[in-house]
């Protein structure tokens, strides 16, 4: 009977729980659709100045408006949404690979390994995120790419802390009893074990960790650091729409916002699915 019950209480929650993944799905659908058709499609240069169309509010020939120098604020915040997701994705790549390999590598070894690996990590975590990014952009020509090894550079460290964890609780596992008593090396006990055993977690914190990186670019484009002049940026659209505020042109602000709110808000219930499935919720044991 409580096994039964167990399984309708799972049952219910997932139904409840569904049409808010579905909502997360077509967001995200339509965004990824906006960012690979609006630019090709469009007939406007995103940097086409026209004074005489300048602060239009939104509108059928201009859907987000105008900003303060007649371009079309649409086509900005597409190509401002497009860099901020390549930023994310693969920032968020590449920080998962040394995070994964740091992590584990700590917690496969042990010993003096692992206390000076978290040593090092501690240490590097107690530095803001915002300020080292901001001295190694401050190395590097504006791009794209320098924000990238910036914002890849300073988010490895919560993953690397999650698949240590990971691994200290598979280093007590059956299966890795069985392989070092077959004589298996730490190293392949480490790559053939408990490396796959762990990238699924791996995955979900990359997935997590895209948002994220997303907000820290946008953050060093509001700075104004990073990305160049020409090159539109959610952070820098923001940065620059203050402006506008004074004279009542919302949209300037509203639509860059929303563009980094709702792709944050989509990925964060698909993540939250994926985990659902990944470590389902212990419910306690029902009493009758």
């Amino acid at each position: 009977m409580a096994d039964t019950i167990r399984r309708a209480t799972g049952r219910a929650d997932r139904s409840r729980r569904r049409p808010r993944v579905r909502l997360c799905a077509l967001a995200a659908a339509v965004i990824a659709l906006a960012v690979l058709l609006v630019p090709p499609l469009a007939q406007l240069d995103q940097q086409a100045v026209d004074l005489s169309a300048k602060l239009l509010p939104p509108s059928w020939g201009h859907p987000f408006g105008t900003d303060d120098v007649g371009r079309d604020l649409l086509l900005r915040c597409v190509y401002g949404l497009r860099v901020s997701l390549l930023v994310g994705l693969v920032a968020a790549l590449v920080a998962t690979v040394i995070g994964t390999a740091v992590g584990a590598a700590a917690g496969g070894w042990g010993g003096w390994t692992d206390r000076l690996v978290m040593r090092v990590v501690d240490t590097l975590s107690s530095i803001p995120h915002l300020l080292l990014g901001i001295f190694i952009v401050a190395m590097f020509r504006p791009g794209v790419w320098p924000v990238v090894v910036s914002v890849a550079l300073t988010h490895w460290l919560s993953t690397a802390r999650i698949v240590r964890a990971e691994v200290l609780s598979l280093r007590s596992r059956p299966f890795v009893d069985a392989a070092v008593s077959g004589g298996a090396s730490r190293w392949r006990v480490t790559t053939r074990h408990l490396v796959p055993a762990i990238l699924p977690q791996a995955g979900l914190a990359a997935v997590l960790m895209i948002p994220h990186a997303m907000w820290h670019e946008s953050a060093l484009s509001f700075l104004g650091l990073g990305l160049p002049s020409r090159q539109a940026g959610l952070g820098s659209l923001v940065q620059t729409a203050r402006g506008s505020l004074l004279v009542g042109a919302w949209w300037a602000t509203l639509f860059p916002g929303l563009l980094l709110i709702i792709p944050t808000l989509a990925i964060a219930g698909l993540a939250a699915a994926w985990r659902d499935r990944l470590h389902p919720r212990r419910r306690p044991e029902p009493t009758l």
